[in-house]
């Protein structure tokens, strides 16, 4: 095989004895008389081997082995002397040298040392070759992979790491992998440490990942170990891929039984999810409505936890808790001495919510001089402590929430018109638990399989007595007081599900086998209706999705007026 040689000396003699005994060998061989020539051939040939005369006219054979390095270049570089010295070959070695002939040179030797210098040159290239391979499916891969050693030290990582975790791969190089700044990775290191310990490969681990500043991301994890060629344990390798969009498809593909702790699968809380999902990325002021016990703070916090601003701080108000003289103080703050007891400065909870949300609760119950304060928040971004005139700019997003009809209390003089609609550029007006009556095994499978592990009590579900006057029951107290009635059917309940003896008096007594009248009545049948149309008439089907036995469920059906199903 034919290799490009480079001979650079500046004695005659010497380049033509290379000259023929190389090219005898077939190979195609340049030869320079100075390093400015060598650098004129090396800039244009692609070489495979050079023999450099330690000594030039102004340069040395050492120059030109520095500017090869300098270069990239991989070809191995050869000195030839005629005046070995042992600091000049030491020198050439440690910067790169492959090997230090002495003036004169024999062809055996001569061609023996080419032959080895050639064959490294080629396992160097095909190193270099499977390390460009290696690069390249590296910056293809979508996913980002890090590899580590045995102490959890980076060693490498491919461009995909900042796009997956935001972090570039050179400055997390080094790096202990939990310590690395700005990267959320605790969840991913637990499997990382775990591929490390046992030796063993972690497959499709599925974690969600907070990154501060970072929208919330769903992730596919996979880590296995790193093992030298005797089999010992050398680090591990980690790949991350990004599943964050396919898992929203799949939300979206299916019909949502839950959001963000809230419970419903009725076409009534499918709108509403659908609101919020409109909204998470909207700052717009949100004023949520409904009775009491309909989850408003749930909604609020599904909201705040859905949006750009998740990573920030959600802070919760209860208007009506706090005595009318602390409430402007509580909401903007105050300075020291601004009235009794003000003893030192205190910062607000709308400052608090710099950056974040601040959540309303009960807003119907502000006073009129906290009502105009709010106003000019909600219109110029700043407020003023009590006691203070310096305004204070403030990014907020304010969700206000209240059981009262505002605009009873606007037309009454309670409540400012102009509060008013600039609290509700959006109303989520939240149905009362009679209105989605469907929604009522939902809940309690939700709230048996909560207290279930909080009181380490394995009760699955209502009997069917019970569940059916759990779906009769007006709930006046709506989702709230269902979950009191059944943490207290927990507390006397010893069998495995809640019979009517565990409900509180008032749901056992109601006669559930009486169907409601009015609106009551109405939202029963439409709940039937609807479910049995949904399951093209199939009554096993309807009957599980309501929870309740087919026995109660014909029972059901032959007392409601104006719908007939045949058995």
């Amino acid at each position: 095989m034919s290799y490009k040689i480079l001979v650079v000396d500046d004695e005659e003699s010497i380049r033509f004895t290379f000259n023929e005994f190389l090219t005898e060998e077939g190979h195609e061989v340049f030869c320079a008389d100075s390093f400015q020539a060598a650098m004129d051939i090396i800039s244009e040939s692609e070489l495979d081997l050079i023999f450099a005369d330690i000594i030039l006219a102004e340069h040395t054979g050492i120059d030109i082995l520095k500017a090869v390095r300098d270069r990239g270049l991989l070809c191995p570089v050869i000195i030839v002397t005629g005046q070995p010295n042992i600091d000049t070959a030491t020198e050439s070695v440690r910067l790169g040298a492959f090997d230090y002939l002495v003036k004169p040179i024999h062809q055996d030797k001569l061609l023996w040392v080419t032959k080895v210098a050639l064959s490294h040159k080629q396992v160097i290239g095909e190193r270099e070759q499977y390390r460009n391979n290696l690069d390249a499916i590296f910056r293809s891969v979508m996913d980002a992979i890090i590899t580590v050693d045995e102490q959890m030290h980076v060693i490498e990582s491919n461009a995909a790491v900042e796009a997956v975790c935001g972090v570039a791969p050179g400055d997390i190089a080094g790096k202990h992998f939990i310590s690395i700044d700005n990267l959320c990775l605790a969840a991913c290191g637990d499997v990382l440490q775990q591929a490390l310990n046992h030796q063993a490969t972690i497959r499709e681990q599925r974690i969600e990942c907070h990154h501060p500043g970072r929208p919330r991301q769903m992730l596919i994890v996979n880590a296995s170990p790193l093992l030298d060629r005797k089999n010992n344990s050398i680090g591990a390798i980690l790949v991350i891929r990004d599943v964050t969009r396919m898992s929203m498809m799949e939300c979206e593909l299916k019909e949502r039984h839950s959001f963000h702790n809230i419970i419903g699968k009725s076409p009534r809380m499918q709108r509403m999810y659908q609101i919020v999902d409109n909204l998470s990325e909207i700052e717009t002021t949100v004023l949520i409505t409904g009775e009491s016990g309909t989850g408003k703070e749930l909604f609020a916090k599904a909201l705040h936890y859905n949006g750009p601003r998740a990573f920030r701080s959600l802070v919760t108000v209860n208007c009506s808790t706090l005595v009318e003289n602390l409430l402007e103080s509580e909401l903007f703050g105050h300075v020291k001495g601004a009235f009794t007891g003000a003893i030192r400065d205190k910062i607000g909870r709308f400052q608090e919510a710099h950056k974040g949300t601040i959540f309303l609760d009960e807003v119907g119950d502000l006073s009129p001089v906290t009502q105009l304060k709010l106003l000019r928040v909600l219109q110029e971004k700043c407020f003023e402590r009590v006691g203070d005139s310096t305004p204070i700019e403030v990014d907020v997003r304010v969700i206000g929430a209240t059981n009262r009809d505002l605009r009873h209390e606007v037309r009454q003089g309670r409540f400012r018109e102009d509060l008013y609609y600039r609290l509700k550029v959006v109303e989520i007006e939240l149905p009362p638990l009679r209105e989605r009556y469907e929604d009522v095994p939902l809940l309690v499978k939700h709230f048996c399989d909560l207290y279930s592990r909080k009181f380490n009590k394995p009760l699955h579900g209502a009997a069917d007595d019970a569940m059916e006057v759990l779906m009769q029951y007006p709930w006046p107290g709506n989702v709230r007081e269902l979950e009191h009635a059944i943490e207290r059917a927990f507390v006397f309940c010893r069998n495995e599900s809640i019979g009517m003896e565990h409900l509180p008096p008032e749901i056992s007594r109601f006669q559930g086998d009486r169907l409601h009248t009015g609106q009551n009545n109405a939202a029963e049948l439409d709940t039937v209706v609807q479910t049995l149309e949904r399951t093209d008439g199939n009554k096993a089907k309807a009957a599980r999705l309501l929870g309740i036995s087919r026995k109660t469920l014909y029972k059901k059906l032959r007392k409601l007026p104006g719908y007939e199903y045949q058995k």
